[in-house]
Formats: structure tokens, sequence, C-alpha cells
């Protein structure tokens, strides 16, 4: 499997794609560049390289066992080396982009997001972690109680860009819903009162159409309410999928196929066509429905990678609660519950119980 490091065309240098300009800047030499430009220099190199191949090597290629070219296990942690210093780099079966532990410099798995696992489309950060970080700081600012260590440095320093895995269904269907609906009018004429009931048979026919219903695609996502928290990804703004965007953020690449969830996306689709279909039944004193139902006509189904801001925190107490907050890598959108400190807490009650006591005393003495 390829590990690579988007390098920059002038020095060598680390590149990172940078969300306030939708661009790749090097750390070293100030060079920013745009993914045409990137990935024209990456493809002269590509081109460059197979011109130097020798008939070993292809050979070599040729010889590998079936072994060697089986899926890992998604429970096995794997080793690879970083292409900048050699060191060797950890991840799991899932992880696609990620950091050099030594040198800090971001490294693409490229072979976890290829073949059938090549995503369609991809939603680029649009927040970069500056402003990212400034956010997370007024939001748990606003909040009382929080522990003091939340806000050092270390604590924000976690805050880490993900790109987290999930299918975006698209679908058109055909729904009919059909029902009596009650129409009541009363009256009073002198001392009698009037009542009159209409019923009406009601009939609602109507093509649906679904665009980008998004479902998780990865099962080990622990922070999944907290991601589905700062939804909806605006996904009119995903761009072909291309892997430099993921140079600066680390990546997850799926391990739940479509096929697995579409018996549930199906059903889903279908309570809410029929939930639209019934909003539309008005201007009846009561409404019974007595048959409803959905068909899907077209389905279409895509590989996608959502951008996210998380930031985890582990509470110092016996129960090593872990608390997360994510924020919607476009739209900024956060999501998140913040830990409790029991010792500002206490100190609080204890502040308000001695003002308290201390207007009773004054109260007393002056009675």
């Amino acid at each position: 499997m390829d590990v690579i490091t988007h390098k920059c065309p002038n020095c060598g240098g680390a590149l990172t794609f940078e969300p306030s300009d939708q661009k790749f800047h090097c750390p070293f030499c100030l060079s920013i560049f745009t993914t045409d430009e990137l990935s024209a220099f990456e493809e002269r190199q590509k081109a460059a390289q197979l011109v130097d191949e020798t008939t070993s090597d292809q050979a070599s290629d040729t010889q590998k066992t079936d072994s060697e070219q089986q899926e890992p296990d998604a429970n096995q942690m794997e080793l690879y080396t970083c292409p900048s210093c050699g060191a060797e780099i950890v991840t799991d079966a899932t992880t696609a982009a990620t950091y050099c532990y030594f040198c800090h410099n971001p490294v693409v798995l490229t072979g976890r997001l290829s073949g059938k696992f090549l995503p369609s489309r991809v939603l680029p950060f649009a927040i970069n972690k500056e402003k990212a970080t400034q956010t997370f700081l007024q939001w748990a600012q606003k909040k009382w109680f929080v522990p003091k260590d939340f806000f050092n440095q270390a604590q924000v320093e976690k805050l880490t860009g993900v790109y987290f895995p999930y299918w975006a269904v698209s679908a058109d269907a055909k729904g009919q819903l059909n029902g009596v609906g009650t129409s009541l009018r009363v009256w009073v004429l002198g001392d009698i009162e009037y009542t009159e009931t209409k019923e009406y048979a009601v009939r609602r026919v109507g093509n649906l159409h679904f665009r980008d219903f998004i479902q998780n695609a990865l099962s080990k996502n622990a922070q999944k309410k907290m991601v589905e928290g700062v939804q909806p990804f605006p996904l009119e703004k995903a761009v072909a999928f291309e892997n430099q965007y993921l140079s600066g953020f680390q990546a997850e690449k799926r391990d739940i196929e479509y096929l697995d969830i579409q018996s549930s996306v199906h059903q889903e689709l279908t309570d809410y066509g029929q939930s639209l279909l019934s909003d539309t039944v008005n201007g009846y004193t009561t409404f019974r429905t007595t048959n409803k139902q959905l068909s899907i006509t077209k389905e279409d189904n895509q590989y996608v990678l959502l951008p996210v801001w998380l930031v985890t925190y582990q509470a110092n107490d016996d129960k090593k609660k872990t608390f997360y907050y994510a924020m919607n890598g476009q739209t900024g959108k956060t999501s998140g519950i913040l830990p409790l400190s029991y010792g500002k807490l206490a100190a609080f009650c204890g502040s308000i119980f001695a003002v308290i006591a201390i207007i009773l005393m004054i109260g007393g003495y002056f009675l």
C-alpha cells in the first residue's frame, strides 16, 4: 500500500490543505498551490517514475502471494513507514489519513481509499483550525462549572479535523395516501343547536425526490451522535474526490457497506415520504388514514467524506467518562456535552448559601 506525503513542488516540504482559501500551503517556503496545480505536478512525477521502472520491479510485483494481497482484519493494528523520516506509523484498518508522530508530516494511505473504497465525493474543510479553536473556546467559556483544565493549551491542541465516511443516498419515489376527512359545523338557531357533519374521501398521490440523505458508514464511530448533531452538511459544495484534500487532516474509510443498511434507509425514506403526503391534508376537523404506500422507483448512493472538527476530554474522576465536542467543518455548527466540575458547583452553591445566611442574619438583626 502506498503511503504518501504531498510534497511542495518548489522545496519538497510537506503540503497541507488550508480551508480558508481552499489551496495547499507549504509552511517552509510559503508557496501556495491550487488543486489543479498540485495534481498536474504529481501526474508529471508519476509519469517520470513509470519511465524509470525496471523489469525486475515488475516481476517482483507479480510474485506477491495471495496472503499479502488479502484485506487486513479490521481489528488489527498495522505498521507503515513514513515517506519523510522513515519512522513507523501505527494505524488501524480504517485509518486513511493521519500524521507521523515523529516528524509530524501529514501522510495519506492511498490504498485505503482506492478501488471499491474510492469515495465519489469529498466535502473539503472550509473552517481552519484557528477559527475552529476560537469558536470552541467561545462556546465552552459561556458554560458554567466547566473544569479549568478543559481550557488549557494541551486540551485545545487535541482539536482534530477528521473526514468521516458516509453514504449519501438520493432517490425518487411514488407515494399514495387515502383517508377520510371529517368537517364539522355547529350553529345555534333560537333554542336549538345544530351540528352538520360532512365526510370526504381524501386521496393524495405524488412523486417525491430525496437528495443526499446521509447515513453513517463507520462502525467504530463512537462520536456518531455528536457528528449527527452538526448536520446538515452542504453537499452541493462537495467536489470530486482527490486525496490531496486529506493532507493535514485525519480521515477514515468506510467499513459499513450500503447493502447492510439499505433496508433501514428505505424504511426511513418511506416514513418521511408518507409524512410529507400527510402534511398536505388540511382543512378538515379530523382526518383518518385508511391506506398509505410509497415505492422507491430510482435510487443512487455515493460514498462521501464529510469534514468534522472533533475534540475529546476525559474526566478526572473515578468514572473516567469521555466527553466529545464536534463542529461541522463547513458550516461551523457545534454539538457537544461539557464536563461538570463538582468543585466549582460546590463553591457556587456554598457562596449562595453564605449570601442567604448573611441576608437572614441582617434581617434578624433589624427585627
